[in-house]
């Protein structure tokens, strides 16, 4: 959300997409009529999440980065850009006090930097860094971003279908980003803050589908 307020003030034109006409809380982005403002928990997550935001990524209402933030104290968000990362950002990526760990599938993944779980190491606060956007432009930042190349990658398999429902993915086994985030604090040994996210998502994911006038979520069949 601050990188939103962010890209707002540098902004010269309004961000104008489907459903903009809509009265929003400036909390959550959600119809002011279904806030889930008040349901934000208290942070539990001691790992550490980046987000790299694609474009216009930061706006969108059906962003669920966002929820991980609030299960998550320490999380940072940047704008993408492959070839102009902020000072911020790459000082964030060589702090000695964190492990990066790239999200990502381990499709096209070199062999080297594939790991299957978080390490343990008790100096060191696990940083995982979330490429958020669409699967193509999750792609391309992975492999277009020379300052991420030296990273570990751990990818997820999901043991179930995504039940998002606010997008469309390209494939039915593909996750959004809260519940990536579930799946990455339950390999981090965190199942509290993973189940504290998941019930968290699972409340987003049913107001906002009651802010839709033609939801299922609103006329069950």
């Amino acid at each position: 959300m601050a990188l939103r307020l962010r890209e707002l003030a540098k902004s010269t034109r309004p961000f104008v997409t489907r459903g903009s006409r809509v009265v929003r809380c400036e909390g959550c982005l959600l119809p002011e009529n279904t806030c889930i403002c008040a349901a934000r928990p208290t942070p539990v997550a001691k790992s550490a999440f980046v987000f790299l935001m694609a474009k216009g990524e930061c706006y969108k209402p059906t962003n669920t980065g966002r929820l991980i933030a609030d299960v998550a104290e320490e999380n940072y968000a940047f704008s993408w850009s492959r070839t102009e990362p902020e000072a911020s950002l790459l000082a964030l990526l060589q702090n000695p006090v964190y492990a990066p760990i790239i999200i990502f599938p381990h499709d096209n993944t070199p062999a080297e930097r594939q790991i299957h779980e978080v390490p343990e190491d008790e100096s060191k606060i696990p940083l995982f860094i979330m490429l958020d956007g669409t699967w193509r432009e999750a792609g391309r930042m992975f492999r277009k971003s020379a300052y991420l190349q030296t990273f570990p990658v751990l990818g997820i398999q999901p043991e179930v279908a995504s039940d998002y429902a606010l997008r469309e993915a390209a494939h039915a086994h593909q996750l959004c980003t809260a519940e990536v985030g579930v799946e990455v604090l339950k390999l981090a040994g965190e199942d509290v803050a993973a189940e504290q996210l998941r019930s968290y998502f699972e409340h987003f994911r049913h107001q906002y589908l009651m802010g839709k006038p033609h939801s299922k979520a609103r006329h069950p069949e």
